[in-house]
């Protein structure tokens, strides 16, 4: 059967070469006699598929030494109670930037254990914006600022420029769906995490990289399996980890290696998004919904002038091997999630046929 062009949110494609690797290795991992799948995480092989993920994303990202780096389960999500459980310690006041539907859901979490504040949002215009932010804003005593650097349902992320400036106040950036997609100064965050299901590889690990004086100061309450320090001191090992979603995100890491880094990754990717914002920008019928300098790279939402026309595109979209492109509810219309492992050619086909139903439909 032929593969289809997946434009999901998440879990979202792989690349094939990662795929085919795998592919050759699941009876038979090396000279180990079986599958990652069946592997002690206690055993020599798989230490050394971690340490060497582990490094792999150093480079790639530029870690320094005073940073860990954590293989941790839970999603996403449940990092938006592990931030605060750890790094709202010290005043119990956290501010944190609403700039979407995930951001929204991460401040209510953290209003569970501190003094919250949403300092500054986007919500009043659906989120298709990215809301400026004043050292002044800030609270001086907040123990940190909580930003989403990318929104996949809204389609915006944080330039290099939009970062607010915190001074000595940690920053904790939500990377999910940008990570490893254009280059990010790590030394200006304290920490930032990111579910694998959108750049990294498959659902079932998230990477925590968090600068080692934010560790070990959790609340007395924290589950032991929601403290840093305990992941940190363990290497990732204090319980059975995600051993092959680690094993494929390994993976990814030698193939992002392979295209040139991130600096090469990130220019591949502004090209797949000139094409697909380039024709949204001059088309009469299709509309893209974010303002031009907050769009992101990797989630384009847009849309038609009726529903009766976001449907019949959707449906004749999937009918020619292009799947996942219907938009989230809160938004509607279309969107297409161009990550990393998307190849240009995915994006080419993609607006030829945009084209194609706009000059049919207008």
């Amino acid at each position: 059967m032929k593969r289809v062009y997946n434009y999901s949110a998440g879990p979202s494609m792989l690349p094939v070469e990662v795929l085919e690797q795998a592919q050759k290795e699941m009876l038979c991992y090396g000279e180990s006699g079986m599958s990652v799948m069946e592997m002690s995480h206690r055993s020599k092989d798989f230490e050394a598929i971690i340490k060497q993920a582990e490094q792999d994303l150093r480079d790639l990202m530029h870690i320094p030494d005073n940073y860990k780096v954590l293989f941790v389960q839970g999603g996403g999500s449940t990092q938006f109670a592990m931030v605060p459980l750890n790094l709202m310690n010290k005043n119990k006041k956290a501010n944190y930037i609403n700039t979407g539907q995930w951001a929204k859901k991460a401040y209510a979490e953290a209003k569970r254990y501190g003094d919250v504040k949403v300092i500054a949002s986007s919500e009043d215009a659906v989120y298709n914006y990215i809301p400026k932010v004043n050292k002044e804003d800030i609270d001086p005593e907040a123990d940190y600022v909580y930003i989403t650097l990318n929104n996949t349902i809204y389609g915006t992320h944080y330039t290099a420029d939009k970062l607010p400036d915190t001074g000595d106040i940690p920053l904790v950036g939500d990377m999910s769906s940008n990570i490893l997609a254009e280059e990010i100064d790590i030394t200006k965050f304290g920490l930032i995490f990111a579910g694998a299901q959108k750049n990294l590889g498959p659902a079932g690990v998230t990477v925590v990289i968090v600068r080692e004086d934010l560790l070990g100061n959790a609340m007395e309450f924290t589950p032991t399996m929601l403290d840093y320090k305990v992941h940190a001191d363990n290497d990732s090992l204090y319980n059975t980890p995600p051993t092959y979603a680690i094993y494929i995100m390994g993976l990814v890491f030698q193939w992002v290696k392979k295209q040139g880094g991130v600096e090469a990754i990130q220019k591949i990717n502004e090209q797949k998004a000139k094409i697909l914002y380039d024709f949204l920008d001059q088309s009469e019928l299709f509309r893209g919904t974010v303002v031009p300098e907050d769009r992101s790279l990797m989630n384009v939402p847009f849309v038609l002038p009726t529903d009766e026309l976001n449907k019949q595109f959707i449906k004749e979209a999937e009918a020619n091997g292009m799947v996942n492109l219907k938009g989230h509810r809160t938004v509607g219309g279309m969107r297409a999630s161009i990550y990393n492992a998307m190849p240009v050619e995915g994006v080419e086909k993609l607006v030829a046929f945009m084209k194609e139903f706009e000059a049919k439909n207008k």
